[in-house]
């Protein structure tokens, strides 16, 4: 499909640097290789490949999910790419699912659990500051539209959790154990919590707390993302890795 105005665009030069923009009608993205013109890029389809007023070679990508997160604005650091994929599966966020989000940030899991939950599901967000809750849902609403079952309020969860019936709790917050009693009540039996945390004195008093709760099975881990470099016959894990972001506790509520 063509590059439109309004879209945004992933451009990689041959070096693998990589930029990220939103394409506007005589708009022109400047660096040390050149002008390129977004007049040039808005009508050619996605892989297409564009020079710039220097003759350096870029090519035209519609950012994938990861590349959004990497490079969208932030205001709070992010869960990385590496761990959506872990909470969504270890949390069981199915479609229709629905789900509340504590610590919203910048808006990064946000997008992976509305993707999840699908169009007939529903997600409620929570964050304690009024400019994280904005960042996140201009950032959400981005990249993927205006139309979502979503909605953000500024809250302390810490103080109640207002939803009951809910499917799943997502907590990326200093003090998860602080949530785990309101959790009870808002989560339907059989439920889950999922806690991502930096450190594992945060993942040890989460424990500690759900020990004294009607939650069960619980258990804690971490995801480490190392790639390969492969190059004809030379062969080597990279030599550097993605390695601790943080730590994952899910439990699920008992009856």
């Amino acid at each position: 499909m063509a590059f439109t105005v309004d879209d945004l665009v992933l451009i990689i030069d041959n070096k693998g640097r990589r930029y990220m923009f939103t394409l506007l009608e005589h708009g022109e993205f400047h660096c040390h290789s050149g002008i390129l013109y977004h007049d040039d890029i808005i009508g050619s389809d996605a892989g297409s490949e564009l020079k710039t007023t220097r003759g350096t070679l870029f090519r035209a990508l519609s950012p994938t999910l990861s590349d959004y997160v990497v490079k969208m604005p932030r205001g709070a650091q992010v869960i990385y790419p590496k761990d959506h994929g872990t909470i969504i599966t270890f949390a069981d966020i199915f479609p229709g699912a629905r789900v509340l989000e504590s610590g919203v940030g910048s808006g990064a899991l946000s997008i992976s659990l509305l993707r999840a939950i699908g169009p007939s599901g529903s997600l409620v967000g929570y964050d304690i500051r009024e400019d994280f809750a904005a960042k996140a849902q201009r950032n959400v609403h981005k990249f993927m539209g205006d139309d979502l079952p979503w909605k953000v309020e500024v809250r302390d969860i810490y103080e109640g959790i207002e939803e009951t019936g809910l499917d799943r709790i997502v907590l990326d917050l200093p003090e998860p154990w602080q949530v785990i009693e309101h959790a009870e009540k808002a989560l339907v039996p059989g439920g889950m919590i999922i806690a991502y945390s930096p450190s594992i004195t945060q993942a040890v008093q989460t424990r500690e707390k759900l020990e004294d709760s009607a939650f069960g099975m619980a258990s804690t881990f971490e995801t480490l993302l190392r790639g390969w470099h492969i190059e004809g016959q030379a062969v080597r894990p990279d030599h550097r890795m993605v390695a601790h972001t943080g730590f994952l506790t899910v439990a699920r509520l008992l009856v």
